[in-house]
């Protein structure tokens, strides 16, 4: 076992709306992430994705707010530290993020350049421009990037420069950890594959240490990270690696997601399509038992009573399902 460079330990979040009523969208989550390792998280919009990656950062603002659990970045619980410390010591140096949207995250109004020296001098005042621009540029250029680009303004970039920007902003500080949530979903396929083949250069270069990647397309997964977690109604209800996870999913929610979705690439699934019925449930008062049973066609009185423990399997593997591996098996076979 590689040295964990982010461990997460039953990690729950909650929004507060207006009404004062508590949404549930990160719901006792724990996960670890290996030095060199890279892991893939996948689910439909509103599993809670994209809660998780800001909840992460241990950087909270309502109306997202901490419940309970903790976050441990290279050894150092983050969890509980002064907002003002986490955004100037933690953010950036040690966990970088690349939002959705990436492409809008750059300041309109401002050169490139100046974007990045006003990120870098609010961890280090001390660096100077010139140093700045060096770096960047370095950056830049192994990104395929001309220095040019420094001095534009966002406006004047394609949709796949302005991505690769926001991604060489995000890691200028060489973060331990980097969270990419859907870097690729408003990009071309060749511009998508061009961000995958970069995301892995950061890691081979050493640009970051351990990533973690999140889409909706779990097959996308396969060719990005080395394990995979599959995300349903705030709740991890699949863990694997890519390999087990995209070929042989266990957990109905995995296996209705994985044949959801249209594969190009032959191999990873067979050609039949197929849909998962109904909506995910309202998390302000989420199902006492299994969060998906309304929507699986396996379910049972039992599903429906208590709540769901991870049932651990060979290795690193595990699921939320009241069933064994063995009765899933059978009952996919029997469709």
């Amino acid at each position: 076992m590689g040295k964990v460079m982010l461990e997460v330990n039953e990690l729950t979040t909650k929004y507060i709306t207006r009404f004062n009523e508590d949404v549930y969208a990160v719901d006792h989550v724990s996960l670890k992430v290996e030095e060199g390792k890279s892991l893939g998280i996948a689910g439909e919009s509103g599993c809670g994705k994209s809660t998780l990656a800001l909840s992460l950062m241990g950087y909270y603002f309502s109306p997202l707010h901490y419940t309970s659990g903790e976050i441990i970045i290279d050894g150092q619980n983050i969890t509980g530290m002064n907002p003002d410390a986490v955004r100037k010591s933690i953010l950036g140096n040690e966990i970088a993020y690349i939002p959705q949207a990436a492409m809008n995250a750059l300041n309109p109004t401002q050169k490139i350049i100046n974007f990045i020296e006003d990120v870098v001098q609010a961890h280090d005042p001390k660096v100077s421009k010139k140093e700045i621009y060096e770096l960047a540029r370095e950056r830049f250029e192994v990104l395929g990037l001309p220095k040019e680009v420094l001095q534009r303004y966002p406006v004047e970039l394609s949709g796949g420069m302005k991505q690769r920007t926001v991604i060489a902003t995000s890691v200028i500080l060489e973060p331990k950890i980097l969270i990419a949530d859907e870097p690729s979903s408003a990009l071309d396929v060749t511009s998508q594959k061009m961000v995958i083949k970069m995301l892995r250069y950061m890691m081979e270069k050493g640009y970051v240490k351990a990533m973690i990647f999140i889409t909706h397309e779990l097959p996308l997964l396969y060719n990005v990270t080395d394990d995979i977690m599959v995300m349903y109604a705030g709740q991890i209800v699949e863990k694997g690696s890519a390999q087990q996870t995209v070929f042989d999913p266990i957990h109905p929610y995995a296996k209705g997601l994985m044949g959801s979705i249209i594969v190009p690439e032959s191999g990873l699934k067979d050609s039949k399509l197929t849909a998962i019925p109904g909506t995910p449930p309202n998390l302000k008062k989420p199902p006492e038992g299994c969060r998906f049973a309304e929507r699986c066609k396996y379910v049972t009185p039992e599903c429906k009573r208590f709540p769901v423990d991870m049932k651990y399997v060979e290795g690193n593997r595990s699921y939320r399902c009241i069933f064994s591996e063995e009765h899933l098996r059978k009952a996919y076979q029997n469709g």
